[in-house]
């Protein structure tokens, strides 16, 4: 078929673009293999020069990849060579990641950088050059002793370990001291000794007093230097002895403007940092005004304490530890302010406040539990025994119903709260996954609708482990849902099941799973994601993202007092816009504890027939005993009440009084119901017990072991539910 003009055209005009972008390619293929060439060339030219260098050296990238080491360097360092700088120094130096970082922008900003270290094995030189393109020449080398730091004044200088022993001191502080101590309390007058406070030591012309800087030296170790009598009359050009001081510091005029400052401190407080700016504009959190706080600090009012403040970073969340000392210059006060990072024991700090907050939580919820439970009790009692009265004919029967549905919904609502404080009862049994989710397939997929499809995957070796399969049911579900939440315009949520062998600890999000061989299902969507800020919050209870009215904020803590009171773990990983994965992982079943069900013999049941025996209802709620004593009389038993253990016990005392079942609840002020009940069995050891509660059956499941012929019964419970287990305990 013969093509038009146009599209000839438009065919010659789509083979000129392609020959275009084709020669681009070409083009910028030659100069990126010339750029490689050039790369390689001068990587080899440089390794030539440094090949017989005595000291250890190392061209090194941007990133801190080794590119080549010398020979000198392979010998010294040949049980720890590694693919990166920090990595190969990691035995050496006690932070080396950060020492390297410090000097690389350094040499990034002066062409070259050195400093003097102190290592357990003596004193060490570190010095970069940038050498050519994106590349670093690190050398090292040792100092003999008396020749450290010649480019500039040294600081005192102790290296204290765990217990305030001094493991090293350099000869500055030894010139100090008057000779070597072993520890800090032969020269410090008073422990313990505070970073950016001003101390009195014992020195060789008696008591001298010096500010302390304090930096981590790794392992437990600290670095204290002893700052020199001229901070006290610190001048511009004194400040810059402190450029290279291994602690962060400000000095602070009286109106609060940051007069100087040193690297540490301009890495620490990030761009922000600049002369002439408030310590207000840097920093926030102290409760009062920052300008009120540095006033009293010139005027020699306030204590002498450090604060921790947020900085108005916005890249990054970091706190700090501030100190305000007060100094002199040409006679006008000013501040220095010795910061520490503070922000690993400000997360610590939060995370335990955190623990704290949900254990209340947690107790709460419990106590919360019991007291609804019974009042639903009373509600749905009281409810049953209108309903005996009522046909489905009678206009009020639709009203009695929907109470009992609505009562029976706050019972469920009660049931989350016991499983967020981990306070239910469970019934674990030996599951096989693959099972559960056939049998809960039919109802997920009613849940997720049309719009969405549900995929399951499942590990063909599957082995067994050990939960209640009703609860366990309860979590997936609620999983589901909120994957289908997350995606209202539809798409995919895929369960996958697998076993997973764990050679060593997982830790994360603050949690250890020890090692051991698991069984992990994953619950993952393609929906909207979860926040970073708010995914650690999504386990916290009444925590949601809904709208209001749409979600109680119960059901993943929910699933979380599930999995944690199974002995499982649970983890969530999203991101906005692609979607969100939980996995939670249970312990496999060991094959020993593995046993098979034994066949049971069906027992006719017997008939229900009620009306002959008598009860004792001990009851503290009065809505409860009412309900409880009108239930089984209508059963025909006859019924003793007791408002609490003193009563029944005082009811007791009738020798000739015959009573076949005690009906007791728990907690009750005063006596609790097993106590009084072992008292009873002395007297009537033959009598059966129905325990009611509205607190989990674990809550005094060992005790209940030791008191024969008794069961519990959870609140709320149903008329149906008293009579039937009455029932139960007569026959």
């Amino acid at each position: 078929m013969a093509l038009s003009a146009s599209d000839l055209t438009t065919r010659r005009a789509l083979f000129a673009g392609c020959l275009s972008l084709l020669a681009i390619c070409c083009v910028l293929m030659a100069i990126a293999q010339r750029h490689l060439r050039r790369r390689a060339a001068t990587v080899a030219m440089i390794s030539d020069l440094i090949l017989n260098d005595s000291s250890p050296s190392f061209l090194v990238d941007p990133q801190g990849e080794i590119l080549s080491a010398n020979g000198s360097a392979q010998k010294r360092f040949a049980k720890d060579l590694e693919e990166t700088l920090s990595s190969t120094l990691k035995n050496t130096l006690a932070n080396p990641s950060g020492i390297v970082f410090r000097l690389q922008s350094r040499a990034d900003q002066e062409g070259a950088a050195r400093e003097d270290l102190v290592t357990r094995r003596g004193h060490i030189r570190l010095a970069v050059h940038q050498a050519g393109e994106e590349m670093y020449l690190w050398r090292l080398e040792d100092v003999p002793a008396g020749a450290q730091a010649t480019d500039g004044p040294a600081l005192p200088m102790i290296l204290v370990g765990r217990t305030n022993a001094v493991l090293y001191m350099n000869e500055q502080a030894r010139k100090i001291a008057g000779g070597r101590v072993k520890t800090l309390d032969r020269l410090f007058e008073q422990l313990p000794v505070i970073p950016g406070t001003v101390c009195e030591i014992v020195g060789t012309n008696g008591p001298a007093r010096v500010r302390i800087c304090e930096m981590d030296a790794g392992a437990g170790r600290r670095a204290l230097y002893l700052l020199p009598p001229g901070l006290e009359t610190m001048s511009k050009d004194g400040w810059n002895v402190f450029q290279d001081l291994p602690v962060p510091l400000l000095k602070v005029g009286q109106d609060g403007d940051i007069q100087a400052y040193n690297r540490l401190a301009a890495g620490l407080i990030g761009v922000g940092l600049k002369d002439k700016v408030h310590l207000a504009d840097l920093m926030e959190g102290l409760g009062r005004s920052i300008t009120d706080w540095l006033s009293e600090t010139l005027a020699g009012r306030g204590p002498q304490q450090s604060e921790f403040l947020r900085l108005k970073r916005t890249d990054k969340e970091v706190f700090v530890q501030v100190t305000l000392n007060r100094v002199n210059e040409d006679g006008k006060p000013a501040l220095i302010a010795v910061l520490n990072d503070a922000t690993e024991l400000k997360s610590l700090e939060a995370q335990f406040v955190q623990s704290q907050k949900m254990q209340a939580i947690g107790q709460l919820a419990g106590g919360v539990a019991h007291d609804f439970n019974n009042l639903l009790t009373a509600i749905s009692g009281h409810c049953d025994l209108l309903l005996l009265r009522h046909d489905q004919g009678d206009p009020d029967f639709s009203d009695l119903v929907q109470i009992n549905q609505n009562a029976n919904r706050a019972a469920a609502l009660v049931g989350q709260l016991l499983a967020f404080s981990r306070k239910q009862t469970l019934r674990p049994e030996t599951l096989d996954m693959r099972d559960t989710l056939s049998d809960l397939t039919h109802l997920l997929n009613r849940l997720v609708g049309e719009k969405i499809t549900l995929t399951l995957s499942h590990d063909p070796v599957l082995e067994p482990i050990r939960a209640d399969k009703r609860q366990l049911e309860q979590v997936l579900m609620n999983l589901v849902v909120n994957a289908r939440d997350a995606m209202p315009q539809g798409g995919q949520i895929r369960i996958v099941t697998e076993c997973t062998d764990l050679e060593k600890p997982l830790e994360r999000d603050r949690v250890r799973v020890p090692p051991g061989r698991y069984v992990t299902v994953q619950v993952s969507d393609d929906g909207v994601g979860i926040p970073s800020d708010k995914l650690q919050k999504v386990f916290e209870p009444f925590f949601t993202t809904k709208r209001t009215g749409e979600g109680t904020g119960l059901g993943l803590s929910t699933a979380y007092g599930i999995i944690k009171q199974t002995g499982g773990y649970i983890f969530v990983d999203s991101t906005v816009g692609s979607g969100t994965c939980f996995t939670l992982y249970f312990p496999v079943l060991e094959r020993s504890e593995v046993v098979a069900p034994a066949p049971r013999e069906e027992k006719p049941k017997a008939a229900a027939k009620h009306g002959d025996g008598v009860i004792l209802l001990v009851e503290d709620e009065a809505p409860v005993r009412a309900f409880a004593s009108r239930a089984l009389r209508l059963r025909g038993y006859t019924v003793l009440e007791a408002d609490s253990a003193e009563a029944a016990l005082k009811t007791l005392e009738d020798s000739s009084l015959n009573v076949d079942v005690f009906v007791t609840d728990v907690v009750m002020p005063g006596m609790d119901g097993p106590s009084w009940v072992r008292k009873a069995l002395k007297d009537r050891p033959g009598v059966r017990v129905v325990f009611v509660s509205g607190y989990a059956e674990d809550s005094f499941g060992e005790t209940q072991i030791k008191i024969p012929n008794s069961v519990f019964l959870p609140k709320p419970f149903s008329l149906n539910d008293l009579t039937d287990t009455v029932h139960q305990q007569l026959h």
